[in-house]
């Protein structure tokens, strides 16, 4: 029987997968002449690519542990405040990184240090501050390298500029980035999930209120911008997650572990019907948009995705299959920032990839290896304990 404080191996590994992608889709747009399918759609367009079910994925995952990582805490005993406290710290901390990320994108050419050191910069402040340090370590060591951190982030915020040289500007939230949008979501998500203390019938509700905010939001029905949860698309994502992950334990507490796999297919297929209905009446699919039938078509993937994953990890236990992108699954965080340390150094050593390299299948199969690489490296990283604790 599963125990709120278990960890899911079917977990990791969709999210070792999913980060796998990730890192691939974020690589590969760089890459010309790529077949239409794999790349985002335009924000105008109706439609959606490969590229676009990546983030929806992520989302969902989010969701998928935070019934587990809470349920642990609530294991232990701990108590509402330092529940909260941890929700709300794990929450600044991807905000944080979200908003320098973001800030990356309208880097000033006028700029006292270079784009490729400021973003080297900011990413080694990253490790500095939010590391998993050992717990044998002095705490004078450990408090001098996060406060070192925290400087180095405070320095190259103040050094910052953006924009034009002719209209500069100081960071500002344009958008939240990838991280920021997790950050924000996973707060609200989360803390409400604390509030009613991860009952099923409860978080369902919940998930029901913000689906039903981001259809009427885009079918035209609802004018009123709500504060951090925008038009609901990414705490539906996530509460979507928490909804089934709590719905496998409900069953497998009930004895009712061989209904599983036939209900959560069903609810996959359920949500991607639901997503193309509303597609004609909630501006068509669209994730620069975050329509309704993007979050349903994706949450539906989803489901089916992590239902393939509790058959074959959890049911067959074909975790070794995972074996070579694990780290993706458990230092995931840390895979998502190393490709800002990797591209900062090349552009600092002067180093792009030869032309044939960024183009057609060469850069495709580029864009894989980098992928792979990339865990390759934090598996060794993780081997010496160093990794994000968030």
């Amino acid at each position: 029987m599963l125990k709120p404080s278990q960890r899911l191996l079917s977990i990791d590994a969709f999210r070792a997968l999913t980060m796998l992608t990730m890192i691939f889709v974020n690589d590969v747009s760089s890459v010309k002449n790529i077949p239409e399918w794999i790349d985002h759609v335009k924000a105008q367009d109706d439609g959606m690519g490969f590229a676009d079910t990546v983030f929806p994925a992520f989302l969902f995952i989010v969701g998928l542990s935070i019934p587990f990582a809470i349920g642990k805490r609530i294991s232990k005993q701990d108590s509402f405040l330092n529940i909260g406290s941890h929700i709300l710290l794990r929450s600044l901390a991807m905000i944080v990184m979200g908003f320098f990320h973001v800030n990356l994108e309208s880097y000033s050419s006028a700029a006292l240090i270079p784009y490729a050191l400021w973003e080297l910069l900011i990413t080694i402040g990253f490790f500095l501050v939010w590391l998993d340090y050992p717990a044998d370590m002095k705490a004078s060591r450990k408090y001098t390298l996060t406060g070192a951190g925290i400087v180095l982030l405070g320095l190259m915020a103040a050094l910052y500029k953006g924009g034009s040289a002719e209209d500069p500007h100081w960071m500002q939230p344009s958008w939240w980035g990838i991280l920021g949008i997790i950050g924000w979501a996973y707060l609200v998500s989360a803390t409400l999930y604390l509030v009613v203390k991860g009952r099923f019938a409860a978080i369902a509700a919940i998930l029901g209120l913000f689906l039903l905010i981001n259809i009427l939001t885009h079918a035209g029905l609802l004018h009123v911008s709500i504060p951090v949860i925008g038009d609901a698309s990414s705490v539906s994502l996530i509460m979507a997650g928490a909804v089934i992950s709590s719905l496998y334990t409900l069953l497998d507490k009930k004895g009712k572990q061989s209904s599983v796999l036939p209900v959560f297919v069903g609810l996959g297929i359920l949500a991607l019907i639901a997503g193309f209905v509303l597609r004609p009446y909630t501006e068509g699919i669209s994730k620069i948009r975050s329509t309704p039938a993007w979050v349903l078509i994706c949450s539906g993937i989803s489901i089916l995705v992590f239902a393939a994953m509790i058959w074959l990890v959890d049911i067959k236990g074909k975790m070794n299959w995972f074996k070579a992108i694990r780290p993706a699954g458990t230092s995931t965080l840390t895979c998502y920032l190393i490709p800002y340390l990797l591209y900062s150094l090349l552009m600092l050593a002067g180093i792009s990839y030869p032309a044939w390299l960024s183009e057609g299948m060469p850069g495709l199969i580029r864009s894989v290896v980098i992928a792979f690489l990339v865990i390759l490296l934090v598996g060794w990283m993780e081997k010496k304990k160093v990794r994000l604790k968030i």
